[in-house]
């Protein structure tokens, strides 16, 4: 086994074993729990960091593989030989993500103890916050995906517990179940996906499928009677509706915002850095065996989730709700980018939107700490204290988690000097290229893009303002704000300092010079058939010879000379757009008084399409109506059919057999009984009979005799008279 290898499945180890420690002696350990959990994932993140030096430090070495045979089934049937492979995957890719899961986790575990104190499930809160690592790091290091989808739905059920952590209250509730049940569509069709490649391939592991992609595709790998190719298509995009859900994009994205019920803490580890990253990764990893039509599809789906979810934080009140759907924009900016070909891009902007994504949630838990101990000051039960509307001025009262929680806003709005403004600017740059030469509704994505840029500009900025500038709207309250403790800001000081650039390049506006796009990450090459892939080609292009070989395939050498051409425009205009955002934020912030007045003008344009934003283009209440009331109405009229139709069906089984059974009843004790009684009593009484004729006294023998001699003469006597 390789040195690398057993590390990473130590790393892998640790947080399961902090789990199973923590989450069977919670009584005991109680407050003190911290203590295994803590140190545990902070071991696993040494160890990641240690095989990601390793391995980053020779950026061309091949991948690394090492597993078990797990199950054995023998022969079956169509199939042959089937034998479930456990293993191990290491690439550049895995190691970068390796690191990404365990520091964050490592910061949110930290943040916790101060966050959580004195909560009563804060034994049980840290156990499943190390399941939840574990899980993680299980779908990262997989190397098949049958492993992947047992880590995958594993991520599911320790996210559904993490968010219903406040299982007393009903939001909660609702939104736990809402994010399991959602989630359990993408899983479905996630796992038809797999399945689909795994009749036909005979195999879980992803370069044995690549592999055999790349030598041609068999006439009998067909769904429904189609054609191999188009059922390529349809098995990739049935793997990302997996990504779909896990990723929130349309149309599965409405249980996200929800999930903030969740404490805080839990959203920056779970629904911002890791988990909804899940979705990226799994996309990245198949992104070989991707059609031109499935590669479409994603960045189309990508760029309106993006969209969408940008056009809804504008109008949100709530500080974690906004993140939330800027979470979802995010997402449909990496999905845009793995469907635009720009991979690396997409796994690059994963990697920053971890660092600036969770020191917003976790700045945000910080502020939300704040208001909560000065209402509890002022005894003030009424003021909301996620409201953005109800704070004000805040950096001073609290300068680390306000200067922190600014740098995080510049990184994600873009600006240079951060690592954001490097991965977003190769997005942009991808997508343009992409639209160029793919032509058609693929030219709208860039600018789309382009739009984000200044929605997302424009949303943090009023958030910015609203919170910590500007006056305080609860000036009693203000008085009684105090900054968070130690364990709460180191962190955020943590992932402020991750969001610079110089983690990724040595220079801010060149992405493509750095070491993160030129030897960490490079986008795979693809392995579909020709027909299949997007059709345009590089300039000068001649047909090299056929070769078995896994190398860029024509229209990826086009797309990144493409990419190249149009990287400098890309950062213009990314720049032009995040400061007409940030213009736009800051009037908004300055005449809050007036466009609020407009807004709640019932016959105004902007009351309707506040209104029609704040409720998330209704997307909820169609759901509502279309399937949760639709199900309710199905689940009515098959209890109404149960209660009346099947019970009654029964109920008069039952009753028929009742009565049946007594008419049977009556006739057994009076016919079949009587019959046999009458014959009973008729023998009885011939005993009686006869028995009264032995008397043991001859005379009344010889009276008997006598009698029957004369009967008999009577008889003789008639019958001859009658003859």
């Amino acid at each position: 086994m390789d040195q690398l290898i057993l590390i990473s499945l130590v790393a892998l180890g640790l947080p399961l074993l902090s789990f199973v420690l923590v989450i069977f002696n919670q009584r005991q350990l109680g407050e003190h729990s911290y203590l295994i959990a803590t140190p545990a994932v902070a071991f696993s993140a040494t160890l990641s960091g240690y095989v990601a030096w390793m391995r980053l430090g020779a950026p061309s070495a091949p991948a690394v593989q090492w597993g078990f045979d797990w199950l054995h089934f023998g022969t079956v049937p169509g199939i042959g030989p089937l034998v479930i492979w456990q293993s191990v995957f290491l690439d550049n890719m895995t190691v970068i993500l390796m690191v990404v899961v365990t520091g964050i986790s490592l910061l949110v575990h930290i943040f916790s103890i101060a966050y959580m104190k004195r909560d009563p499930r804060f034994a049980r809160y840290f156990a499943f916050l190390g399941l939840f690592t574990f899980a993680m790091l299980g779908i990262v290091l997989s190397g098949n995906f049958f492993q992947l989808y047992i880590f995958w739905e594993l991520v599911g059920f320790s996210s559904y517990v993490l968010i219903a952590h406040y299982y007393e209250r009903p939001a909660p509730q609702h939104a736990s179940r809402k994010a399991f049940i959602v989630n359990r569509v993408g899983d479905a069709l996630l796992w038809i996906g797999i399945l689909l490649l795994f009749s036909e391939f005979h195999t879980f592991d992803f370069r044995e499928i690549f592999g055999f992609i790349n030598q041609g595709l068999p006439i009998s790998f067909s769904f429904l009677g189609l054609t191999p190719e188009t059922t390529l298509t349809i098995a990739g995009l049935l793997i990302f509706g997996g990504a779909v859900a896990k990723s929130a994009q349309f149309p599965l994205h409405v249980w996200l915002p929800d999930a903030m019920e969740g404490p805080t803490p839990v959203s920056a580890l779970i629904h911002a850095a890791t988990m909804v990253a899940a979705g990226v990764y799994l996309m990245a990893r198949v992104f070989p065996l991707l059609t031109s039509n499935a590669m479409l599809i994603i960045a189309c789906t990508g760029a309106f989730t993006s969209f969408m979810a940008a056009t809804i934080a504008i109008t949100q009140r709530d500080i974690k709700k906004i993140l939330a759907y800027s979470t979802i924009s995010q997402l449909g900016l990496m999905m845009m980018s793995i469907g635009s070909g720009a991979v690396a891009a997409g796994v690059f902007h994963l990697v920053t939107h971890a660092a600036f994504k969770a020191c917003l949630f976790l700045g945000a838990g910080s502020v939300i700490y704040a208001m909560h101990h000065a209402k509890d000051a002022l005894h003030d039960d009424k003021t909301n204290d996620h409201d953005i509307f109800n704070m004000g001025g805040l950096i001073r009262r609290m300068p680390l988690t306000g200067w922190t929680y600014l740098i995080a806003t510049l990184a994600i709005t873009g600006l240079p000097l951060t690592a954001a403004f490097m991965s977003k600017d190769e997005i942009l740059a991808g997508a343009m290229a992409y639209g160029q030469l793919q032509s058609g509704i693929a030219q709208a994505i860039p600018w789309v893009g382009f739009g984000v840029t200044m929605l997302t500009a424009l949303y943090m900025c009023r958030q910015v303002f609203l919170v910590f500038f500007g006056q305080s709207a609860k000036p009693a309250l203000f008085e009684k704000i105090r900054e968070s403790p130690k364990l709460m800001t180191i962190p955020l000081m943590v992932l402020a300092v991750l969001t610079l650039w110089f983690w990724y390049g040595k220079n801010p506006v060149n992405p493509e010079g750095g070491w993160f796009l030129t030897k960490w990450i490079a986008t795979p090459a693809q392995v579909i058939p020709p027909q299949t892939a997007p059709q345009f080609l590089p300039r000068n292009y001649t047909p090299a010879l056929e070769s078995a070989a896994i190398s860029p395939m024509p229209h990826q050498i086009a797309l990144k000379e493409s990419r190249a051409a149009d990287s400098s425009f890309a950062e213009l205009a990314a720049l032009a757009s995040a400061a007409c955002g940030f213009i736009a934020g800051w009037y908004f912030f300055l005449f809050r008084r007036r466009t609020g007045a407009i807004a709640r003008t019932p016959s105004s344009f902007i009351f309707h399409l506040s209104s029609f934003l704040q409720k998330g283009w209704y997307f909820d209440t169609i759901y509502e109506y279309a399937i949760v009331d639709t199900v309710t109405l199905g689940a009515r009229m098959v209890g109404w059919f149960d209660r009346n139709i099947l019970d009654g069906a029964v109920n008069l089984a039952s009753r028929t057999t009742v009565i049946l059974a007594r008419i049977t009843g009556a006739f057994d004790k009076y016919v079949v009984d009587g019959l046999v009684t009458l014959v009973g009593a008729s023998v009885q009484f011939l005993g009686l009979m006869a028995r009264s004729v032995q008397t043991g006294r001859i005379p009344t023998y010889l009276t008997w005799v006598v009698a029957a001699v004369v009967v008999i003469l009577v008889i003789l006597r008639f019958a001859i008279f009658h003859s």
